[in-house]
């Protein structure tokens, strides 16, 4: 323990990417510097409606999900696509509509997103201009609300249970293990 970092309520994500911090609350999105770990400091703020927000990053762009939702407040579902080449000065490039946006992950020029009851979908954003037009696959039964990319596997949470896939091929998840959860 070092110290307190006050960043308010609503904390839904935090992204750590090479030397700062990506931090995804109800009202926006915080970057931090960490060059000194122990002396945080903050570089900028992107605000939003108020929603629950996830947030992850390349080296050039921050991708955020926005939902409604009871717990969140809201009243869009949608993709961001964030320009945090400047990192001091964050902007919108696009927004996509989408149905119920939970977790979202990056591999590589692939982003994997959950749409709880909507399913699991995966995009190729090496044009974030056209995020819309290059879905790779799209697991419509899969309810899903999180995803953690591993480095040699994607981890699928959901109401209904983990599932595990190797995204070797990103154009074709493939099951590799399931845990079922019982519904009581």
């Amino acid at each position: 323990y070092v110290k307190d970092i006050e960043l308010g309520w609503g904390i839904e994500t935090i992204f750590p990417y090479k030397d700062h911090l990506f931090i995804g609350s109800n009202t926006g999105m915080f970057i931090y510097d960490v060059t000194t770990p122990g002396e945080p400091e903050q570089v900028s703020r992107y605000q939003h409606m108020r929603a629950c927000d996830p947030v992850v990053v390349n080296d050039d762009y921050a991708f955020v999900t926005l939902r409604t939702g009871v717990a969140c407040g809201g009243a869009q579902n949608v993709l961001e696509v964030v320009d945090i080449k400047d990192l001091a000065n964050p902007r919108l490039v696009k927004s996509y509509p989408m149905k119920n946006p939970h977790g979202l992950g990056l591999a590589d020029d692939v982003l994997y997103l959950c749409e709880g009851a909507f399913g699991f979908k995966s995009f190729r954003v090496s044009d974030v201009h056209n995020v819309a037009n290059n879905v790779l696959e799209n697991f419509e039964n899969l309810v899903s609300t999180d995803v953690i990319v591993a480095p040699k596997s994607l981890i699928v949470i959901g109401e209904n249970g983990v599932s595990q896939y190797n995204y070797t091929d990103k154009a074709q998840l493939k099951l590799l293990s399931k845990i079922q959860l019982a519904k009581s």
